[in-house]
């Protein structure tokens, strides 16, 4: 199944969620799901193919479904496979031998890897020449593909180039511009999107995520994956904060400026990463901004009080391009800190004193 079926470590895995290979419905992709059905039917079924979209959309849901309908030999419409049929039961196991998992591995120290790494691909080789005289259908997924170094990626293209008897190479693709233009050309893609605030409730609905459906949907852009990790590590609540310290503008609140600032920097025994949740939750409150100014504040709200807000500080066209501009520097600006470690509760203080002058210098409602 995967060089390390027995790893605690699932890299492919959003905290607090189940596994993609254990997720029995994909909502929202009906137009992916449909595109590649169709190929299948009409027999021309790729041999590779990648699946991209922004994170938290189905893309590894997509890949496992794929693979157990192949495998399956289901031949349904909409991918479905019983629960209880022998492929759907030896994938949740990780025991299905014609499959194989490429994932990023643990090096020699018993420490994930940053990448997929040649090591991994060499695995996927071997594992399709071992197979090739039992015949049949044989899968590999490669989650996620943009993680491959650029050994493991040409050997991917190699592969491509000249695939296996029987082989269907299913890659996940986050970025898919990190990858070569000859893997993207080789592949057939299938493109998903973000979700609607109604396909969010119905995903999220069985996982019993806490807080706020509603404003999780709205703060998650439409990523499932992404309203599970803001709901582990309290986003909304940070969330809430942010919005009452950019109300105090434009004579923001130093002290809750501050506090909010060396949050960043974590607590003992915060999940994820502190610095990275909080400049999410800037380059959304950014992006909310900048929408506002031309569309209107957002709706749902992400906190309380959030559209009022967005109505005062950004009522036009000018402020959304403020917003906007300021939403690029900053995220220049966190690359740039964390490349040469800067303190982050220094950075987020510093990016905070910057955007309290609003788009009119020192006004944050535009008056200068």
């Amino acid at each position: 199944m995967s060089d390390d079926p027995e790893s605690p470590i699932e890299s492919d895995r959003v905290p607090g969620a189940p596994h993609p290979r254990e997720t029995r419905r994909l909502v929202g992709q009906d137009a992916a799901v449909a595109a590649f059905t169709r190929a299948a039917a009409a027999g021309r079924l790729h041999h590779g193919w990648l699946i991209t979209g922004p994170r938290g959309t189905g893309k590894a849901t997509l890949a496992w479904a794929i693979a157990r309908w192949l495998l399956a030999e289901a031949g349904t419409p909409d991918l479905s496979v019983p629960e209880d049929h022998p492929v759907a039961r030896r994938l949740r196991a990780l025991s299905e031998p014609r499959l194989h998992l490429v994932r990023r591995s643990l090096d020699d120290k018993g420490r994930l890897r940053s990448e997929i790494v040649v090591e991994d691909i060499r695995k996927l080789l071997s594992f399709f020449h071992m197979s090739a005289a039992e015949g049949g259908r044989r899968i590999a997924i490669i989650d996620a593909a943009d993680d491959m170094n650029t050994a493991a990626a040409n050997a991917v293209l190699k592969m491509l180039e000249e695939p296996p008897e029987g082989a269907v190479l299913l890659l996940v693709a986050h970025q898919p511009a990190r990858l070569l233009p000859t893997i993207r050309s080789r592949c057939r893609e299938l493109r998903l999107m973000p979700l609607s605030p109604e396909d969010m409730a119905a995903a999220l609905a069985p996982l019993d995520v806490p807080g706020d459906p509603a404003r999780l949907a709205a703060l998650a852009g439409g990523s499932v994956g992404e309203a599970l990790r803001l709901a582990g590590q309290d986003g909304l609540d940070r969330y809430a904060d942010l919005v009452r310290l950019f109300a105090t503008m434009p004579a923001m609140d130093r002290q809750a400026a501050a506090g909010f600032a060396q949050e960043a920097a974590g607590r003992p025994g915060a999940e994820g990463d502190p610095f990275d949740l909080t400049m999410t939750l800037l380059d959304r409150f950014l992006s909310r901004a900048a929408r506002a100014g031309l569309m209107g504040p957002p709706l749902p709200e992400a906190a309380e009080g959030e559209g009022a807000l967005l109505a005062r500080l950004s009522p036009d066209d000018r402020a959304a391009r403020h917003w906007a501009a300021a939403q690029a520097d900053l995220s220049a600006r966190a690359r740039a800190g964390r490349a040469v470690n800067l303190d982050p509760a220094a950075l987020v203080m510093d990016m905070l004193l910057t955007l309290a002058h609003g788009p009119g210098g020192t006004d944050a409602a535009g008056r200068g």
